[in-house]
């Protein structure tokens, strides 16, 4: 069984559908993409609805009739089904306009490349989500046919094998142990759900640390939603209410976990321990970000 067979079961004619296996360029959105398209569809969407100028001149003769059939490309020559989208418009986008949309100012965070300056426009497709297989996003895995670097294919032109149907979504990545988590301040705001869930019931000591010049800061999370909370605090505003980072640029903040403790540990005892971490790591002021 191939794409093109799945097409067909439900009436669309693979001569009218664009094969797109997203693999960004930049590191970290190709790490975050996933995310994206599990826990902030709206945002995935938008990442996909501009295109090179070749992929543009395709998509424009698909206007009306057409489809995007979305993949990502999460290991060597397999793509992981995201959706099917009808391509129902388009219309110019300008360098300001572009940069006006906030799901574009979001990526950027998330790690997408500048604008190419050598383009004075480019294209939004208006991309609208159909209902096919939405049972398969994530679990879905096809073969994605030689040479990788072809990244955009017309369906009817090549032969995509199923690879194989996951039992739970390859989105839903695989939680690392507490001790090797590590998250830039933009990923706070989008890391799986199911990671959430977890964290929030985990109280310990955290350790922020500063890439633009090495500096840390030691925090400790208990009480409601835990880890979790504290955390939502720091995606929030960046600094979480503590003077030293508001000086700060959080874009350079990697968070990591030091120690869980107990989660019926009296608070008094955590700060105890938190302190301690904050001795043996020398992060009080000057020598780091902890300004007691």
């Amino acid at each position: 069984m191939n794409l093109n067979d799945l097409l067909e079961r439900r009436g669309v004619d693979p001569r009218d559908v664009l094969v797109l296996r997203h693999r960004p360029i930049e590191p970290k959105l190709r790490r975050i993409l996933p995310w994206l398209a599990a826990e902030k569809h709206n945002v995935f969407n938008t990442y996909q609805q501009t295109q090179t100028k070749n992929l543009e001149r395709t998509m424009l003769k698909l206007v009306g009739p057409g489809y995007v059939a979305a993949f990502i490309g999460m290991e060597p020559g397999k793509a992981v089904f995201v959706g099917l989208y009808s391509i129902t418009g388009s219309k110019p986008l300008s360098q300001e306009q572009f940069w006006k949309i906030a799901e574009h100012r979001e990526l950027k965070t998330l790690g997408l490349g500048e604008w190419n300056k050598s383009r004075k426009s480019v294209l939004l497709f208006d991309l609208v989500p159909q209902d096919f297989y939405a049972q398969w996003k994530g679990k879905l895995t096809i073969i994605w046919p030689p040479p990788e670097r072809s990244w955009w294919r017309r369906a009817h032109r090549n032969d995509m094998q199923v690879h194989s149907i996951l039992e739970e979504s390859a989105f839903a990545t695989t939680m690392p142990n507490w001790d090797e988590i590590a998250l830039s301040w933009e990923e706070l705001a989008v890391f799986p759900t199911h990671w959430r869930s977890v964290i929030s019931q985990w109280r310990g000591i955290y350790y922020i640390f500063d890439t633009s010049d090495g500096k840390g800061y030691v925090g400790s999370a208990y009480g409601e939603d835990n880890l979790f909370g504290r955390w939502c605090n720091y995606a929030a505003s960046g600094h979480g209410g503590n003077k030293l980072l508001k000086k700060r640029d959080p874009k350079n903040f990697v968070f990591t976990i030091l120690q869980r403790v107990s989660p019926d540990m009296d608070a008094h005892d955590v700060i105890h321990v938190e302190n301690t971490w904050k001795q043996r790591l020398h992060t009080r002021a000057p020598d780091g970000l902890n300004d007691n």
